[in-house]
């Protein structure tokens, strides 16, 4: 599913104008990405959570010139899925099994 695929279904689902749902999403991405690059991190319940992830120092390898490389320590977002959420993914592909 795309993001377009996704306005389409909530438009429809809901009566809102396509145009309203797209700058609701768009200002909910924005204000994830600004809020985990200030370091917060962002709680839903029963949906999960977006967070910034610690990555240690390492040394890497550049390939083409067989060189190692240094990599600093650093910061990557992740989601984590509530408990809910992973339960109800794993309920609903479990009866889809079952159906074949």
């Amino acid at each position: 599913m795309r993001k377009a695929d996704l306005i389409n279904q909530i438009s429809e689902k809901t009566g809102i104008p396509k145009v309203d749902v797209l700058v609701t999403l768009e200002t909910m991405f924005k204000e994830v990405k600004e809020s985990l690059a200030k370091g917060e991190n962002i709680y839903i319940r029963g949906f999960g959570s977006f967070i910034t992830k610690k990555r240690a120092a390492k040394i890497g390898r550049n390939i083409k010139k067989n060189v190692a490389v240094n990599i600093p320590e650093h910061y990557v977002p992740a989601f984590k899925p509530a408990k809910e959420f992973v339960q109800d993914i794993k309920d609903k592909n479990q009866s889809r099994t079952e159906q074949e």
